[in-house]
């Protein structure tokens, strides 16, 4: 009796840290591509960031403990976000880098990556971030 098993694809810390970085984005209620994003960011910063939880970073990712923590260490190290324990609970931000960098980098990732991330959102559609006009 022979068992049909579908190939699970591989997804890379890299590409975790994409995903992780536009939901920190989205949580901002901005439009990453918006014209001339780069001066308004200070303008931005200057109110106080949204801040996810691990475990919302953890959910993103759909992945175990270990790479969530993977993930946020990564970020934290490149300045791409800041991470506040309060009250026994991790307090997540994005930064102006990560912004930049999120912003510079997700058509990279969506070409290199665009398998894994079609099948990481094959349940729930791809997110607004990923989408090209018209799609």
């Amino acid at each position: 009796m022979s068992e049909i098993r579908m190939a699970r694809i591989y997804k890379d810390h890299k590409i975790y840290c994409c995903l992780a970085l536009n939901r920190l984005v989205s949580e901002m209620g901005i439009d990453l591509y918006q014209h001339d994003l780069e001066s308004k960011l200070d303008k931005l910063f200057s109110e106080p960031i949204p801040a996810v939880s691990k475990e919302d970073i953890k959910h993103e990712i759909r992945s175990n403990h270990f790479m969530a923590n993977k993930v946020i260490e990564e970020l934290e190290a490149e300045g791409f976000v800041k991470v506040e324990l309060k009250d026994g609970k991790y307090n997540i931000r994005i930064t102006k880098e990560g912004v930049l960098y999120v912003r510079r980098y997700n058509e990279f990732f969506l070409n290199i990556y665009k398998e894994q991330i079609r099948d990481h959102y094959k349940y729930h559609g791809m997110p607004h971030w990923a989408r090209k006009k018209g799609d």
